[in-house]
């Protein structure tokens, strides 16, 4: 999924305590695992939008989403600290924290998945979720087939990694899906990337219907985080969900990394576009931390599936789990998140644009909210991406003490996604390193 990875193999150069610990873990864990860097950097602390390294070192988190409101928030902290205190244990008894949580997020969403429209049901990763929403989705269409673009991420499970091209090569997309291009108005040039991008949901339906495979739906991340981070013009994506709907599909839409805040304009990312999923998943940034994800639905399109099918999830919606997840809701609003997340990017997208100008490298620069793209390219003429300029500009990066990662199918985008804690003296570090390591780099 990002292209900053580090093996074992490549540990010259490391100091002695980096290099046992690397050789350490390449032998106890699967070797699937990845870390970043170079030279891997060992973390023991965390506060708000900082991480300390293992020799005291300060880091600014422009990365985490995981930690949402920052990491290791008071307030989640004390909320799972107590609950733990006085009680743990599954959904199959009775208890207020799941009902009273479920009321407040129901609250968040549009009237047509609001409270006696839409129900909610949990679990501990955003992949749970999203299989659970694929498992709805083929119950209440009696289809088998879905839609994810070229460079999606929605999961590790079985059925999530099939529609997961951004897990790389290795691994097989299932037979039924097709991926379509993502809605990428810097490269296709499009002067309605919507339109564009609902004829390509719109081909891909009749290649599917063409090979006798039934349309279930659409499964789309609304900002496409690892397509290379597309928010594009608010209301872009109205166009390929109605060609869904006509088609008898649903539209997931995936708000594990755009939702909660995250996008400043609106609480949920697909909310930017003016559209209703019939069913919406949420996962890291929804308990700072401590796992949990969820799925909300429209009650008629759960109904197809829930009715029919038992589901239980051990550790989903546990009261601790809710607890935390209570207090991301809470914060977010006693704090004036969204609102937060909205002048601070916008303030970051502005100075980003002005590095730009200095920097013919930087081909372009996107985002919502605190969720940036800075597209690196070889030649702003051609627009041929750089990604070996995207990871030595990452190495740059964590020198001065700036951690991110890079997204894409060509690994040249920075992806800017930071704690919401993020401030705006943060923007000037943050850029001023982007300088420093650009200037160093001879770019």
């Amino acid at each position: 999924m990002d292209g900053n990875s580090f093996r074992a193999e490549h540990a010259d150069g490391l100091d002695a305590t980096t290099r046992a610990l690397t050789e350490r873990r390449d032998a106890v864990l699967g070797g699937s695992y990845r870390l970043f860097y170079r030279r891997p950097v060992h973390l023991v602390h965390g506060r708000g939008q900082y991480l300390w390294d293992a020799d005291g070192r300060r880091y600014l988190d422009v990365y985490n989403n995981v930690a949402s409101l920052g990491h290791c928030h008071p307030a989640v902290v004390e909320a799972v600290h107590r609950q733990m205190q006085e009680l743990n244990t599954h959904t199959r008894y009775l208890h207020r924290r799941i009902l009273d949580y479920t009321d407040d997020l129901l609250a968040t969403m549009p009237p047509e998945l609001g409270p006696g429209r839409a129900r909610a049901m949990y679990m501990c990763t955003g992949s749970e979720a999203n299989d659970l929403a694929l498992r709805v989705a083929r119950a209440v269409t009696g289809g088998e087939g879905f839609i994810a673009t070229t460079e999606a991420y929605h999961g590790t499970s079985e059925l999530t990694s099939g529609v997961s091209p951004a897990l790389g090569s290795g691994q097989p997309i299932a037979p039924t899906a097709r991926l379509v291009p993502a809605p990428d108005a810097y490269r296709t040039g499009a002067a309605d990337v919507g339109a564009w991008f609902a004829d390509r949901v719109r081909a891909a339906i009749a290649d599917m219907e063409s090979s006798g495979t039934r349309f279930a739906g659409l499964v789309a991340d609304s900002i496409f985080s690892s397509d290379g981070v597309l928010p594009g013009p608010a209301g872009y994506l109205a166009e390929a969900v109605d060609v869904v709907h006509r088609a008898g599909g649903v539209f997931i839409a995936d708000e594990v990394q755009p939702g909660f805040a995250r996008t400043g304009e609106e609480f949920w990312g697909f909310a930017r576009h003016g559209v209703v999923p019939d069913v919406v998943t949420l996962g890291k940034p929804m308990g700072n931390g401590v796992p949990v994800s969820g799925l909300v639905a429209r009650e008629e399109v759960l109904a197809a599936f829930s009715d029919r099918v038992p589901y239980f999830n051990t550790f989903g919606g546990n009261p601790v789990s809710m607890a935390a997840a209570q207090a991301v809701l809470t914060t977010i609003r006693a704090e004036g998140l969204q609102e937060h997340s909205l002048v601070v990017g916008s303030l970051l997208l502005a100075e980003l644009r002005v590095l730009a100008q200095r920097h013919e490298c930087v081909g372009d620069v996107r985002g919502a909210g605190l969720f940036t793209g800075l597209e690196l390219v070889r030649d702003r003429g051609t627009r041929e991406p750089d990604g070996p300029l995207a990871l030595e500009v990452l190495e740059e990066l964590r020198e001065r003490g700036v951690l991110t990662s890079v997204a894409g199918p060509h690994g040249n985008v920075l992806k800017l996604r930071p704690p919401l804690a993020f401030a705006r003296e943060d923007v000037g570090t943050l850029v001023t390193a982007l300088d420093d390591s650009l200037t160093a780099l001879g770019r």
